[in-house]
């Protein structure tokens, strides 16, 4: 298994940013094993949520794991506190990083496959609003996106004042983030008004996975989320199981998802953590 920090000049971000990746490219293969041979990997774009960073998924699930006994590329951004929505005024363009520039540096960099059926998009909170923001928006580069107890925040968000202990919850916040707030559910940096509108335009939608926990707070947003895909007529695969907003849920979820995913099924070769076929 590789795993890769990298750093990179952003035009999207004007900065160097980094990320980092799963490579599973090392695997040891003995006598008699098959070999996957040399070819493009199918790949997820993983997002963190909310005072996170690129190093979450790693540290919080199992997730190298999964990826290398599916050889499959996982990609990690750092999304700062954003929601990975566009920034204009500030020239943070996370939108446009997220569903094109990162795909389209990545692919440079690294045997990934160009395929829209090989690339997917997946993240936490936070990090499940931005997936599906970003997978709708872009959604012919993506062929699969999936939320985990994402942050549904565009219903009723006009409401927000700034009389509340917490910063994230206040209206400055959000204003700072998705503009005026009044046009923001009418707007591309909602996920249920995109949906909206690739119906309207006869889109090719990706496949789209919603899961969260009977404990957290998020819970009727997503399910509210999934009403309007069904009455949409959008197929959407919803789980809900036991859990809160926490990494022991996000850990079996993400499990759940790459099962979900048109992975490999069968492992080539022998990785670091003496795994294989």
């Amino acid at each position: 298994m590789a795993l890769i920090q990298v750093n990179f000049i952003s035009q999207s971000l004007m900065r160097t940013v980094p990320i980092q990746v799963i490579l599973p490219v090392d695997k040891i293969t003995f006598p008699g094993m098959p070999e996957r041979g040399e070819k493009p990997f199918k790949t997820l774009y993983l997002l963190h949520g909310i005072f996170g960073n690129y190093t979450d998924w790693v540290s919080g699930t199992n997730i190298q794991r999964w990826a290398e006994e599916k050889n499959l590329a996982v990609v990690m951004p750092s999304g700062e506190n954003g929601f990975y929505v566009d920034r204009a005024e500030e020239h943070n363009f996370y939108g446009e990083f997220i569903g094109k520039e990162l795909v389209e540096i990545t692919r440079k960099m690294f045997p990934l496959s160009r395929k829209r059926d090989d690339t997917f998009i997946a993240g936490l909170s936070m990090g499940g609003y931005g997936a599906l923001r970003n997978g709708l928006k872009y959604h012919e580069t993506f062929g699969c996106v999936a939320g985990l107890s994402s942050a549904m925040i565009a219903e009723g968000i006009e409401k927000r004042t700034d009389d509340v202990p917490f910063f994230i919850e206040s209206r400055t916040y959000a204003e700072s983030l998705f503009g005026n707030l009044d046009e923001m559910a009418q707007s591309d940096k909602n996920p249920a008004w995109l949906a909206k509108q690739l119906v309207k335009e006869g889109a090719d939608i990706p496949a789209l996975y919603l899961t969260c926990g009977t404990s957290d707070s998020l819970l009727e947003p997503n399910r509210e989320f999934v009403k309007l895909l069904e009455s949409l007529n959008i197929p959407v695969t919803y789980v809900e199981s036991e859990g809160a907003h926490e990494w022991d849920f996000w850990n079996r979820s993400i499990k759940n998802v790459l099962d979900w995913l048109p992975l490999e099924g069968d492992n080539q070769g022998i990785n670091s953590g003496n795994i294989g076929n």
